[in-house]
């Protein structure tokens, strides 16, 4: 089959997403960079044809109703995918993202320890956020990994879709995906607070009741992990007080600054190599940044990040300077991917200074 053959190229050359037209050349994403995949092209009734093949005549059926469809995908012994399949120009179209099915460990992608000692807490509410391709999927993967091996918690996770499977180690994992065993993640999220976690893993915190409930889990005595589609720490701090109606914001103000254990804002940067690593600003809730989300100070959240590296925080412009430092970045792919361009520049041209001549 076309579609099989391509995954496992995509996955051969290491790459991170397979797209499809309906009468057009398919392209693969590799090391973020678009390039065509094969010089035939495919046609609109092979790719109905595949895609019916793999998923099945009843997805298809849904595709057809509601013109977008989410899924994911295994190709035995080759990758997991996440799908998305949709309608571009009246054409069919699929985007497929391959999921590594070996989860990674926190040295690996390139965290600190510091994001460890986060995850060992007992109870509260823990983000990663970051643009879309930026890993968060594969950050949350590694922590849930590491909670599997080294604790014996429950754990349950509502992804949209499941993309990877945890396997029984120490914990118990149960994983459910939103439209083939729940509804939504609200309602997912609302039953969970009755079926014993002690961790929650919630794919993504799209709406007001969805936050709502995973800040009330947090409160009630749950670890709670999730993601945000936002840039930084202080963004997601206002990302998610502004989700709810003014009336209410003062008080998600105050459970927010009790429950709030940590934020990873990251990026996925091009290596000097060719290659791809993460940076990451890292938000440690402390007193001083309790006190900033009660008062309504997010936008002071950052100076506290830039001094806060004995709590194990550090900013975004930090960590990029660190990776220039040792050579693994260019300084313009740092500058490309910062948020303040001249925090960094006066970090680089403080390294720079350090250097003997």
């Amino acid at each position: 089959m076309k579609l099989t053959n391509l995954m496992s190229e995509l996955v051969k050359r290491n790459g991170s997403d397979l797209h499809l037209t309906g009468d057009s050349y398919p392209f693969f994403r590799i090391q973020g960079q678009i390039l065509p995949a094969s010089s035939e092209q495919y046609t609109s009734k092979e790719l109905r044809a595949d895609l019916t093949q793999i998923l099945g005549n009843e997805k298809l059926a849904k595709f057809d109703k509601e013109k977008e469809l989410d899924c994911s995908y295994g190709l035995e012994g080759i990758a997991r995918f996440r799908m998305n399949i949709f309608i571009d120009r009246g054409k069919i179209s699929c985007v497929m993202r391959a999921l590594n099915t070996e989860i990674p460990s926190f040295s690996k992608i390139g965290l600190p320890d510091s994001v460890q000692q986060l995850l060992s807490r007992p109870r509260g509410l823990m983000l990663v956020t970051g643009p879309t391709g930026s890993g968060k999927t594969t950050t949350l993967a590694s922590g849930i990994d590491w909670i599997n091996t080294n604790f014996a918690h429950h754990i349950l996770t509502i992804e949209d879709p499941i993309e990877f499977i945890y396997n029984n180690k120490n914990c118990l994992v149960r994983q459910r995906e939103v439209g083939e065993d729940t509804i939504s993640f609200s309602n997912a999220l609302r039953s969970a607070l009755r079926e014993d976690p002690d961790i929650i893993l919630v794919g993504e915190m799209r709406d007001l009741e969805t936050i709502s409930l995973a800040i009330t889990a947090a409160e009630t005595g749950h670890l709670v992990l999730g993601t945000l589609h936002t840039a930084s720490a202080s963004q997601t701090i206002d990302r998610i007080i502004d989700v709810f109606p003014t009336s209410q914001q003062m008080q998600i103000r105050v459970q927010l600054s009790s429950s709030l254990i940590g934020v990873i804002s990251q990026t996925l940067c091009k290596t000097i190599d060719n290659k791809r690593c993460l940076a990451a600003e890292i938000l440690v809730n402390n007193n001083a940044i309790a006190n900033l989300i009660r008062e309504a100070k997010a936008s002071q959240v950052y100076s506290q990040l830039q001094i806060g590296g004995k709590f194990g925080m550090q900013t975004l412009e930090q960590c990029l300077s660190e990776l220039v430092s040792k050579s693994a970045i260019t300084t313009d792919e740092a500058l490309y991917k910062c948020n303040r361009p001249n925090v960094l520049k006066g970090l680089l041209e403080e390294i720079n200074s350090e250097m003997p001549t």
